[in-house]
């Protein structure tokens, strides 16, 4: 699904050349700094094709309602998107409706914002039923105030009176209505998957195999962890946004013969409201899980502040207090880290008790984390004295992967072992 009519005259094609133009809003600092925008919303651009041949950022006292940036601003980007041979200009900002046909308007090319330029994204990657539909709800209730912009038949009038308000507004009106029509049904249909995901968290619970769920800015690295962990083949690129939709497999840790592992969307600054309200049902894995695992790109420049991005969509779901599962932050892509500055966030991570420094592509520390998630799944563990025989190979290697061997003895035929245990493995172990 694309938010654009992909005909010949307004449509975006794959390799379009773009401006890109960062506002900073004087009234609204950012938390990261211009060039910083300018790199993550070029990534958002290059994920569904697009190329940014220039960008520019202007510094904004007031923002004028009309078209954001000041005529002036205005003028300059139609310049810069001349002489780059720019078809399409990219706002890293929201524009309203009036905002966006205003820029069209005086730069003679499209033009779209941060919440077009995601919602294009996501219509792009989302596989599954559940994913387009939550898509599709994004997508009407944003173009439901750009009608008059986006829809072309709507200059096709119908009747001409003028106590209808205005020559087409009939036709608007019965596309609104179609539209909320069409969102309601969705709805619904949403509050099924709703209903079906958590008839299948109730299975699970009442296993009970524990859920781990991954969570992290875009393009930290949690699909090719998840990969790692369950020989899978997500899609695991250098692309922001390569996982839209939840993937669920199970996986082996220390004390646990069965883990439940969740790859969840990966959250982004500004993220539009329409997608956090839309994806509310994608992230309730989250909200189920027995253990957070918070997957940072260490190496990235804004890491600190990606990771207060993705803290703040946590909050507002609920998990920032008392009764939140667990929280571990895994410190990933040590691999791209060398010097002076890995040395650095080693001892920062040894330092620290809720972090583990990893590299997901190389699988370095990957085994530490296990064992610490394996821990925190059974924090009431005991120490049993076990004595196997010394031949009993299938029950000393169910020990092995489901509970901590601290010591072992073998004398004569007999095998004696002081294993770490939760009382629910020990009862599996005496019903061998």
């Amino acid at each position: 699904m694309s938010i654009f009519n992909r005909d010949e005259d307004d449509g975006i094609a794959r390799g379009e050349a773009a401006l890109l133009v960062v506002p900073e809003i004087v009234q609204k600092p950012a938390s990261r700094s211009a060039d910083a925008r300018i790199a993550e919303a070029s990534g958002l651009a290059e994920a569904i094709g697009i190329e940014v041949v220039d960008s520019r950022a202007y510094r904004i006292r007031a923002i004028k309602p009309g078209s954001l940036f000041g005529m002036g601003q205005v003028e300059e980007m139609a310049e810069l998107a001349d002489d780059a041979k720019a078809g399409l200009v990219i706002v890293d900002g929201a524009l309203t409706p009036v905002q966006q046909k205003t820029l069209e308007d005086k730069t003679k090319r499209k033009v779209i914002d941060r919440t077009g330029l995601i919602l294009e994204i996501f219509g792009e990657r989302a596989a599954t039923a559940e994913g387009r539909l939550q898509v599709e709800l994004a997508h009407l209730d944003y173009q439901a105030g750009r009608l008059v912009r986006s829809w072309t038949h709507l200059e096709r009038q119908r009747g001409g009176f003028g106590f209808l308000g205005g020559p087409g507004e009939t036709q608007i009106e019965a596309d609104r209505r179609m539209i909320r029509d069409r969102m309601a049904k969705i709805r619904k249909e949403l509050e099924q998957v709703k209903k079906t995901r958590g008839l299948h968290r109730d299975r699970r619970q009442r296993a009970p195999w524990p859920v781990v769920a991954l969570v992290g800015y875009t393009n930290a690295g949690k699909s090719t962890l998840f990969n790692r962990l369950t020989r899978a083949s997500v899609m695991a690129e250098d692309l922001l946004f390569a996982t839209l939709d939840p993937t669920m497999r199970e996986i082996r840790v220390p004390g646990h013969d069965k883990v439940i592992l969740s790859d969840t969307v990966g959250f982004v600054s500004d993220l539009p409201t329409q997608l956090v309200a839309a994806f509310r049902a994608t992230l309730e894995e989250v909200e189920s899980a027995d253990l957070i695992l918070h997957v940072r790109d260490i190496s990235h420049g804004d890491s600190e502040a990606q990771a207060e991005d993705v803290e703040q969509v946590l909050a507002e779901l609920g998990l920032d207090g008392d009764g939140a599962p667990p929280r571990l932050e895994i410190w990933n892509k040590m691999d791209l880290l060398s010097g002076e500055r890995r040395e650095q966030v080693v001892n920062e991570a040894l330092r620290r008790d809720d972090v583990l420094a990893i590299s997901a592509q190389t699988g370095e520390g990957v085994d530490a984390m296990l064992e610490r998630v394996g821990t925190m799944l059974t924090p009431d563990t005991t120490l049993y004295t076990i004595e196997l025989p010394a031949g009993d190979g299938a029950r000393l290697s169910w020990l092995h992967s489901r509970g901590k061997v601290q010591e072992s003895s073998v004398e004569g035929d007999v095998m004696t072992l002081k294993v770490e245990l939760s009382a629910e493995a020990k009862a599996r172990f005496d019903a061998l």
